[in-house]
């Protein structure tokens, strides 16, 4: 047991946070006290000072969705005093598809979700799947468009390259490409 300076009571040591310049430790006011100590102060210097919200025992809250959830939807991060991250799984997640977009192509979600609703909601290249996916130009890092998963991993697998594309077109049409052999490792395109 510990007394806090602050409300003057005895409490348990596992009321108190840690503070190793202290010869027990253990900071002088407990967890209650020192949040409603600091509170005071960040309003007394005009700092912006979030209210304290009480969750059930299990529970956490997330301030960037402003809900309480269980302990079963947050990351673990064992630095953190409760042991969890600031934020729950689904407000990580929003976060990373957002910080995603804007580092890997420069757009934010309101650009990529104008791109998809300018091509109708589907895909450009086989106008059926929904667009899921930003495409962008490997050399110049343009973004061209948003495709399907399929139309997607097709471009990659033919490494943008047009002349390849053109040849898988006409093999799909029928026009199997037979190779003639003009000079030795020299061969002609059917005309």
């Amino acid at each position: 047991m510990k007394r806090c300076s602050r409300c003057k009571e005895f409490e348990p040591r596992a009321a108190f946070a840690g503070n190793r310049s202290v010869r027990d430790g253990l900071q002088a006011y407990c967890r209650e006290c020192w949040a409603a100590y600091h509170q005071a102060r960040q309003s007394a210097r005009g700092k912006n000072a979030r209210p304290r919200v009480e969750a059930p025992e299990g529970h956490k809250f997330c301030r960037c969705c402003g809900e309480i959830r269980p302990h079963g939807e947050w990351h673990r991060n064992a630095t953190a005093s409760d042991g969890l991250s600031t934020s729950c799984k689904a407000c990580r997640a929003t976060k990373a598809r957002a910080d995603h977009l804007k580092r890997q192509y420069g757009i934010t979600e309101a650009e990529r979700d104008g791109l998809v609703a300018s091509q109708g909601g589907v895909c450009c290249i086989c106008l059926a799947a929904p667009a899921e996916h930003v495409d962008h130009c490997p050399e110049t890092g343009r973004v061209r468009g948003v495709l399907c998963f399929s139309c997607n991993a097709a471009l990659g697998q033919f490494k943008d390259r047009p002349d390849v594309m053109r040849r898988a077109a006409t093999y799909v049409e029928g026009n199997a490409w037979k190779p003639t052999l003009v000079a030795p490792g020299v061969y002609q395109l059917p005309s």
